[in-house]
């Protein structure tokens, strides 16, 4: 049995994440095994893993890497293809390992102008600004206030709403708002600012259209500055009863996201989108990685690289 180096976890008691010596897993005739090249870390990684696994389970979302081997159903894509991935809730396990075993679904092509550290990172975070997006069904000229701007989902939403000529403001830390205007934001006030409620109204004086809540325990304060009537969409899952008729609702995944997606990794490959990643880790430190975006004050995407 060929074996790999992976984080995993080892129980389900427990949401500890440590290296082990695992079995590279096998594939079905609708997967494809990727040697992982590089993966994207993300909040959830250590504790989204699908019921009933086998202990150890290897961690992970989102990747990117070269397929080394493919199941006899896998069209479109072939042994040395260079790819980007998601992983989540796979029972085989996720693609913080050397290797991982993916559902030909779960493929995108990487552009060969990529690297694997840029495609890596943009399923979880641009599937979520892609969907926020949706979810928010905003028009030119519709203003936005965005809470949590800097991080992996914000940046990309501030620069899909600038490019449809939504006017937004964000928050985030007062080293990053310089940092938001320059993705696109009109405007961006400091959380720690007791007047940043105050600062939006001044500058849209009846209410933004509508609110995006990214940072969990965010939304009653978004509500606060959205117009009555408006809206307000959640990415992190928290619930708060509506007021003054605003719409409370959380961002739902699609199927047909995908076409989305790789239009978006297009633009970024191209330039037009701006891709953030703060720092790449090596391998070896991944869960000092792990550890970093748990604190959520990462600015952009971090990211592991095995190369």
């Amino acid at each position: 049995m060929q074996k790999m180096k992976a984080f995993v976890r080892t129980s389900l008691q427990s949401q500890h994440v440590e290296l082990a010596e695992v079995a590279i897993p096998d594939i079905n005739d609708d997967e494809a095994l990727v040697q992982v090249q590089a993966f994207g870390v993300g909040i959830h990684d250590r504790y989204f893993i699908p019921p009933n696994v086998a202990f150890p389970y290897p961690i992970g979302t989102e990747g990117a890497g070269i397929i080394m081997k493919r199941g006899s159903r896998v069209s479109g894509f072939h042994v040395q293809d260079r790819v980007i991935l998601t992983s989540a809730m796979q029972p085989k396990g996720g693609c913080w390992a050397e290797y991982v075993a993916v559902a030909q679904h779960a493929l995108i092509p990487l552009p060969p102008e990529m690297d694997f550290t840029a495609g890596a990172v943009i399923p979880v975070a641009g599937g979520a600004a892609l969907e926020s997006m949706r979810s928010l069904a905003l028009q030119a000229g519709d203003t936005l206030f965005v809470a949590g701007a800097s991080g992996a989902v914000g940046t990309v939403v501030i620069q899909l709403a600038a490019a449809r000529g939504v006017r937004v403001v964000g928050s985030a830390s007062p080293k990053n708002l310089d940092y938001m205007r320059s993705l696109g934001a009109e405007t961006a006030v400091s959380y720690t600012d007791p007047t940043w409620k105050q600062q939006v109204r001044q500058w849209q004086p009846g209410g933004v259209s509508a609110a995006l809540a990214i940072q969990p325990g965010t939304i009653e304060d978004s509500m606060d500055v959205v117009q009555d009537g408006g809206k307000v969409v959640a990415v992190s899952g928290d619930q708060a009863p509506s007021r003054r008729n605003i719409a409370v609702s959380h961002m739902q995944h699609h199927a047909d996201t995908r076409p989305l997606l790789v239009q978006l990794i297009a633009d970024i490959a191209v330039g037009r989108i701006q891709l953030v990643i703060e720092h790449i880790y090596p391998f070896a430190q991944a869960l000092a990685a792990l550890e970093k975006t748990e604190t959520r004050h990462a600015r952009g995407k971090v990211v592991v690289s095995l190369a």
